[in-house]
């Protein structure tokens, strides 16, 4: 708050999904909550008297409404802000709401307080990706938790996929008889994720052919499963009730891989594997993607440093981001970014080097998450194979 020259900040929204309030509350039942800390004093959470308890359970101190936080704020501001001395200065404010309340909320507080400024910022350089960018031993087992579901479910999703009857144009079956789509498998992934705690908040990346030659394509719903085409199974859950995330990435071909998907599989992993054997402590993480960059423009690939405009094909993404209450938070590897993406002790990271060729129906990404230790070292904060090609169990290439 101090480097921000705020003189309080204010937290908008329930604790769900809302990393925010999440971190100053750790969840529970909390909903259209607000959040008041003043500079060098304690958070004060308003809520609606009905969650008053659950509201209790995150040791701050609370203040229950019969209208709620929110409802409040939009009838008259001064119930809350008065109380904290909010009334002058700088106020920074957080949250997730839908716009038109923050707006109706913004407009009440500067006329009932002219002198009280109302700060925002862009999400993805706000104080609190700043404050969040490192993480503590319990947070990091937090996130070492969901590495163990997302693995458990990655396991058996390929579980599902190979044990999978094979039709005469090698196109994976159902039990039924009927084939096996990219829907049939999310709502698995879906499912599996439920029963062991953790929510696909965004849902999960499962392309194939074509799709994986696009990174963020999501996959079509009715595309069958095929032998011999790049699957990119891309999945990113949060625990239940919206805490913290995992990002986790690999890509398989059922049965047999053609010699160019293998060849561009390859030069992905060994690309991981040098950026993995390389990374250091204090270091700035944009380095390590001028270091893939350099690396897949060798091979003949484009990548965002030597080539201007929109990329479609070839190293066409950044090597990595943050992780925790954000899938998506600091430090950055983009070569745009500033000059503050450290990789200091205690920050949580991607590493996800990918190539794509939509117009050659195929693409490669491999992802893990790592937490740069106190003492320095990188540790993978869940292990799985990186197999490529993966055997049918119930057939064979005659």
């Amino acid at each position: 708050m101090g480097d921000a020259s705020y003189d309080a900040i204010m937290v908008l929204g329930d604790a769900a999904l809302n990393p925010p309030m999440y971190y100053f509350t750790g969840a529970g039942h909390i909903s259209n909550a607000v959040l008041v800390k003043r500079k060098n004093q304690a958070a004060v959470l308003y809520c609606n008297a009905m969650e008053r308890e659950e509201a209790a359970k995150s040791g701050l101190r609370v203040i229950p409404l019969t209208r709620g936080g929110v409802d409040s704020l939009l009838k008259d501001p001064r119930e809350i802000l008065a109380a904290q001395g909010v009334v002058r200065g700088r106020l920074g404010a957080y949250g997730t709401l839908d716009v038109g309340n923050m707006l109706s909320i913004a407009a009440r507080i500067r006329a009932a307080y002219p002198e009280l400024e109302i700060v925002s910022e862009p999400k993805d350089h706000s104080i609190f990706l700043r404050a969040m960018e490192t993480k503590d031993e319990a947070e990091v087992e937090h996130i070492r938790r969901m590495g163990r579901i997302t693995t458990d479910v990655v396991a058996k999703v390929q579980h599902l996929l190979t044990g999978s009857a094979v039709r005469d144009d090698e196109v994976l079956l159902k039990e039924d008889g009927e084939p096996l789509t990219v829907a049939d498998v999310k709502s698995r992934i879906s499912l599996w994720l439920a029963e062991a705690g953790a929510m696909d908040v965004e849902g999960c990346i499962f392309s194939v052919g074509r799709d994986a030659g696009v990174p963020h394509s999501t996959g079509t719903a009715g595309d069958p499963l095929r032998l011999g085409q790049t699957i990119v199974f891309d999945i990113f859950p949060a625990e239940a009730g919206g805490g913290y995330f995992y990002d986790f990435t690999r890509t398989w071909s059922l049965g047999y891989a053609g010699p160019e998907a293998q060849g561009l599989f390859d030069e992905v992993r060994a690309v991981y594997n040098k950026v993995v054997d390389n990374i250091d402590l204090n270091v700035d993480f944009r380095e390590y993607e001028k270091l893939t960059c350099e690396e897949f423009h060798k091979n003949g690939h484009d990548t965002p440093i030597h080539t201007d405009g929109v990329l479609e094909h070839g190293y066409v993404h950044s090597l990595g981001h943050g992780v925790g209450l954000n899938v998506h938070e600091r430090p950055w590897s983009r070569h745009t970014m500033p000059d503050d993406q450290i990789l200091r002790p205690g920050v949580i990271i991607t590493i996800e080097p990918g190539l794509y060729y939509p117009e050659k129906g195929m693409g490669a990404r491999i992802e893990d998450t790592y937490w740069v230790r106190p003492d320095g070292r990188l540790e993978r904060l869940a292990e799985y194979p990186y197999d490529f090609v993966l055997p049918m169990q119930k057939w064979s290439r005659t």
